[in-house]
């Protein structure tokens, strides 16, 4: 088994001996239990998991006396899953305010079911992290440049999850699992969806769409459903990290689109395993979806990990002129083209002359640098 050396470890050890609870989040199945006991290793620490029931039932009942007795002379407390313990923003304000000798690491595979329990309670006491499938730079890192470059076309198909990594025999059996564990029976039993066909039929939708600007009014007729229902069950797709938005980019040009928007997925295996498709790139017609989807959810995760403010977007025309992706970092504006088989772009120059921009391709000569521009991984 291959173990993977994670961007935010760095990041999350800086923090460790402050007092502030560490919050880390991200789908199920990415590592977030392995790292946090990785980074635990050695010291002296009580590990509570949500996903069981004894567990909770510690919590069920509390007061100050019995969480220090609990907590007892531990310096770490680990709530793995946090978001299953109906109490636990209560928990953690009075073991934060309460108990000053233990720091507190928590977990947690909905952002938005955890942050509605903890951030009212929490506020300026926590220090919160992402964790996401394997990342390309941390893929290069374990396994080097050449190595991860024959693989390109595999992870194209089969996505960057570390179980998918770690068992490539299998890796068809993984996805389904996947998909089936923690997609569809976490985000059914966590929200109670009345319509639970619906999240299925949207989500196929949504994975023919990747890459073509999403109309929530078209999504609602084809799948006999209003817009309000659409909205909230992609918003909901969004909190359990499956999918994520990629809003249009519109400041001076009268004929921009403004409020259209896009929807990748946060890993391409899980896209492809949505619509039964795992056939290799010499057998598909959406190698340009693939392609699209790796580098923009990969670019995705390097500005996450880095830290960086950057704010990303697409850009269409009404007379339909459009950018593949485009970024703004500290007001400076760079437009990306997206191409597999590295063809020349034409470069829009009135985009450019507009917004101060310069216009890159990129392909396969050059989509390594693109996607570990700013990490540097230490060992």
């Amino acid at each position: 088994m291959f173990m993977y050396q994670r961007t935010i470890k760095t990041n999350i050890n800086d923090r460790l001996e402050d007092r502030k609870i560490i919050m880390v989040t991200g789908p199920r199945q990415v590592g977030k239990t392995t790292l946090i006991e990785e980074i635990l290793s050695g010291h002296n620490y009580l590990e509570i998991n949500g996903d069981d029931m004894a567990d909770r039932l510690l919590f069920d009942s509390f007061n100050t006396e019995k969480l220090k007795n609990l907590v007892g002379d531990y310096k770490f407390l680990f709530v793995d899953e946090a978001q299953k313990i109906p109490n636990i923003g209560d928990v953690l304000k009075i073991i934060y305010d309460k108990i000053k000798t233990i720091k507190v690491l928590v977990t947690g595979s909905s952002s938005f079911e955890l942050n509605q329990k903890i951030n009212e309670h929490l506020t300026g006491r926590k220090w919160e992290f992402t964790l996401l499938p394997i990342s390309w730079a941390e893929y290069v890192n374990k396994h080097g440049y050449l190595t991860a470059q024959k693989q390109l076309d595999l992870r194209l198909v089969y996505g960057m999850y570390p179980e998918v990594l770690n068992q490539e025999s299998d890796q068809e059996e993984i996805l389904k699992s996947l998909t089936s564990s923690y997609l569809y029976k976490d985000i059914l039993a966590l929200n109670n969806l009345k319509r639970p066909e619906l999240l299925d039929k949207l989500l196929r939708a949504l994975a023919f769409q990747v890459g073509s600007e999403v109309s929530y009014n078209e999504l609602a007729q084809l799948l006999g459903a209003d817009k309000n229902t659409i909205s909230s069950y992609i918003d909901l797709l969004c909190k359990a990290y499956v999918i994520f938005k990629l809003p249009a980019f519109s400041r001076n040009l009268r004929n921009e689109i403004k409020s259209n928007q896009k929807i990748y997925f946060y890993d391409n295996g899980i896209r492809n395993i949505v619509i039964g498709n795992l056939h290799p790139l010499g057998l598909r017609n959406d190698i340009g979806q693939l392609w699209e989807n790796f580098l923009i959810s990969e670019r995705y995760k390097t500005n996450i990990y880095d830290g960086k403010l950057i704010h990303s977007y697409f850009w269409r025309t009404t007379t339909q002129r459009e950018i593949d992706y485009i970024e703004e970092d500290a007001g400076k504006i760079t437009a990306y083209e997206f191409k597999w088989a590295g063809k020349r772009i034409k470069v829009d120059k009135e985009f450019e002359r507009a917004y101060d921009a310069k216009t890159e391709l990129i392909d396969k000569n050059n989509y390594d640098t693109f996607l570990r521009k700013y990490q540097i991984i230490l060992q």
